[in-house]
């Protein structure tokens, strides 16, 4: 027996110099690799900006600004074009004052006079929201643009004077001597301002890019427009609402001009400080947290946002006819107009649940119903339920993050929803016995 201890021993000591050293004395591993910046989003090119930009070219300046600006808020849009479809006995001049209170940006209350122009940008809001990342970071480009395309018509013969509006050729401006002209668009009277609807390819005669035709959106129905027409202008109603308009344009310069003067009777809340020598400016407290397209913009706006750390992208995509219907996201209490923590009955933010921890009670036929046998249901979030209407329904969930690529929402455009509460019998989420799924 000692015979076979010590050789047990004699083994052991022979073998310990060849024992692998503990981990803590190897070479350390090599430090993970930092990730790879997401890819930037090119400028858009000339063509893609005349395609985006072909159905309003040919708006009087001052109205074309204001859709501009106002794009750059896209939730703001959403909410103004509800309030209008809600409203509408309130037309021009006194559809702007009944806004005059509102969160809204001065371009969004002033679209409040043309509701048609609302619920153009409001059921195509992947082109709109286009349209608003283009005027961030082109401003300039988007006059060239608009001067490019105006010209094409005029060319054609298709943009001229008459009983609506006013054409005005002018010359190019010194700033820009390689631009051959400038083409201004007002109202005939400022007493009646009118929205031309028309098909671009009809409009600009001849479309130079046939890789990318003009986006074609004909009239919303309902705003004395009639049957869309393949040839000439339709007029629709003209709007009294010449104390809505505040802007112009400085071709020469490629940007755009704000009396604020003006703009302080479209808006009591208007801060006319904001805007250095009457230039426009983005204000990104009424981007609403709507993600902004490319680096330069996320960095000159990005920080500024409220809410930035959670903030919510929106998808060009509608929820009509979903069950709920448009509103489908509850108005939710704690976040700026309407975002935030859905509304529960008994209480912000957490439903009323009766006999002990984890049952939530639902309203009738909304997600699922209140079901026996509290004991093992933790507490649910309070953004779990997402009760019918409110200001932004089909934006998602609170709280969930949707920072998603517009460009994937359909031309078509409108909001998907993420949130909305499905008919009964739905998975939304009630309290479910024993730890039952979402």
């Amino acid at each position: 027996m000692r015979g076979i201890t010590r050789a047990l021993l004699c083994a052991l000591v022979l073998t310990a110099p060849f024992a692998p050293l503990p981990a803590s004395a190897q070479a350390p591993a090599p430090a993970p690799t930092a990730p790879a910046p997401a890819p930037q989003k090119p400028l858009y090119k000339p063509e893609e900006l005349d395609q985006m930009l072909a159905p309003i070219a040919l708006y009087p300046d001052s109205l074309l600004a204001q859709v501009l600006m106002a794009a750059t808020y896209p939730l703001e849009v959403v909410e103004a074009s509800r309030w209008s479809k809600a409203n509408p006995n309130l037309k021009g001049d006194a559809a702007v004052q009944a806004v005059q209170d509102k969160t809204w940006d001065v371009s969004v209350k002033s679209l409040a006079a043309f509701p048609q122009v609302l619920a153009t940008m409001n059921d195509k809001l992947d082109w709109t929201q286009k349209l608003g990342d283009a005027m961030l970071s082109q401003e300039k480009d988007v006059a060239a643009s608009i001067q490019r395309l105006r010209k094409l018509s005029y060319d054609a013969g298709r943009l001229k004077t008459g009983d609506q509006q006013k054409v005005t050729v002018q010359p190019a401006p010194a700033q820009t001597p390689s631009a051959p002209q400038t083409i201004v668009i007002e109202p005939a009277s400022p007493q009646a301002i009118y929205v031309p609807a028309y098909e671009p390819s009809w409009a600009y005669g001849s479309w130079p890019y046939p890789a990318y035709p003009p986006y074609s959106y004909p009239p919303p129905v309902g705003y004395g427009y009639g049957a869309p027409l393949l040839t000439g202008f339709m007029w629709g109603v003209g709007a009294a609402a010449a104390g809505a308009m505040f802007s112009s344009w400085n071709w020469g310069g490629g940007d755009v001009n704000v009396n604020v003067n003006r703009a302080a009777y479209v808006d009591r809340n208007f801060n006319g400080n904001r805007y250095q020598n009457g230039k426009w400016s983005h204000q990104p407290d009424h981007r609403r947290g709507v993600a902004y397209r490319d680096a330069g913009s996320r960095s000159r706006y990005g920080a500024s946002v409220p809410g930035a750390d959670g903030r919510r992208d929106f998808r060009g995509k509608d929820i009509a006819g979903r069950p709920g219907g448009p509103g489908a996201v509850g108005q939710r209490p704690g976040g700026p107009g309407g975002i935030g923590q859905g509304q529960r009955p008994g209480g912000v933010g957490q439903g009323q649940r009766p006999g002990g921890v984890g049952q939530g009670q639902r309203p009738g036929g909304v997600g699922q119903g209140q079901r026996p046998g509290g004991v093992g249901q933790g507490q649910r979030p309070a953004a779990r339920q997402s009760p019918q209407g409110g200001a932004f329904g089909g934006i998602d969930r609170g709280g969930q993050r949707v920072n998603r690529d517009a460009a994937r929402g359909r031309a078509s455009g409108g909001y998907r929803g993420g949130g909305g509460a499905r008919g009964g019998g739905g998975r939304g989420g009630g309290g479910r016995g024993g730890g039952g799924r979402r």
